[in-house]
């Protein structure tokens, strides 16, 4: 394989009904980064049926190209056909970079392209890098159960491919007078090639707590003792208006169920504002939440690590100080007649 062959960075646009994942414009954010580092263009490429329309709001986001591969048979998600218009395309234009956003199609279809094109690829990376001398991705993630972060390089083969978490990374500011280049790509399929067919799409609308768009979570640990004692997580949330999370040792203990896990086995979150609670901090659960934008920490240990990542602490026994937040935080709510601003 000759090295020399592949550059750019390039990043796949995932769409469900016409709609962009969140998670592929942050990548676009970090793809900017590398792209500049290594003077290469950034492309984003897209796959779908009357897609071409969204090709401009992935400019605007920070891409100099696009490559929209457009057909009826990409109209709902299947790992045959998507596979096969990336392979396609990658194997046409050769990028030394693909970045695909760790969510269950993203992650189904970046191991199968990396199978068939024989590369290597990094899963749920928290951290991206370039080392511009050798040119090579430097994509970091919690291993060994947490306890270290590990740097994976993919050295003799291209294109180099990492998943990354929703939320792990940010999204630039849309520029809506960015230009740039549109490239219309063919596909070599058609649906009776198809050995798979889709009869029906089933929404779950079961009502779940949605701490990705949370903007205050109150995360609770093992800390607060057991589950009675957790209630106070949720009678603190329902009081300033906040979503309930867990570490994995409160999922795993029954007091939450796995929808409601924060960390490197669970949601990754983004809030304005994060409680943590009778949690230590491990980097398990830190990499969830280090990026939210104010973290306020309880723990009667002031020797936890979730100081090391809190702007605020507080020292002192969880069960004895949330108490007296609820108390306090119901005097501001009549106050101010039943509610609680975080503007």
């Amino acid at each position: 394989m000759n090295l020399e062959e592949y550059r750019g960075v390039w990043v796949f646009i995932e769409q469900n009904d016409g709609k962009i994942e969140g998670v592929s414009l942050e990548l676009l954010g970090a793809g900017r980064k590398l792209a500049d580092k290594l003077q290469v263009p950034l492309a984003g490429f897209i796959l779908g049926d009357g897609i071409k329309t969204l090709a401009n709001q992935v400019i605007a986001y920070g891409a100099d190209e696009i490559y929209c591969i457009d057909h009826p048979v990409l109209k709902t998600y299947r790992t045959e056909s998507y596979m096969k218009g990336v392979i396609e395309i990658a194997e046409k234009y050769k990028p030394e970079i693909i970045l695909y956003g760790a969510t269950p199609n993203g992650k189904d279809l970046a191991s199968a392209v990396a199978t068939d094109l024989n590369t290597g690829l990094t899963a749920d990376t928290t951290m991206l890098d370039v080392d511009t001398d050798n040119r090579l991705l430097e994509a970091s993630r919690p291993a060994f159960g947490g306890n270290i972060m590990a740097t994976i390089l993919c050295k003799k083969h291209r294109p180099q491919m990492a998943t990354v978490r929703p939320k792990v990374m940010k999204a630039l500011e849309p520029d809506a007078g960015r230009l740039g280049k549109i490239i219309e790509e063919k596909i070599s399929l058609q649906e009776e090639d198809m050995r798979t067919k889709v009869l029906k799409i089933v929404n779950d609308v079961t009502k779940k707590a949605n701490l990705a768009d949370a903007h205050v979570i109150v995360c609770g640990g093992k800390g607060m003792g057991d589950i009675q004692n957790f209630q106070l997580i949720h009678e603190f949330a329902e009081v300033i208006g906040a979503t309930v999370g867990g570490t994995r040792d409160v999922v795993e203990a029954g007091w939450l169920p796995h929808e409601q896990q924060i960390g490197q086995t669970g949601e990754t979150v983004t809030p304005k504002i994060y409680f943590a609670i009778a949690l230590s901090g491990a980097i398990q659960h830190v990499v969830g939440m280090k990026n939210s934008d104010l973290i306020i920490a309880i723990n009667k240990d002031p020797n936890a690590p979730i100081f090391d990542v809190a702007t605020y602490g507080i020292v002192g026994d969880a069960l004895e100080i949330v108490p007296k937040l609820i108390e306090q935080f119901k005097e501001v709510r009549n106050e101010k007649g039943g509610e609680v601003s975080y503007a």
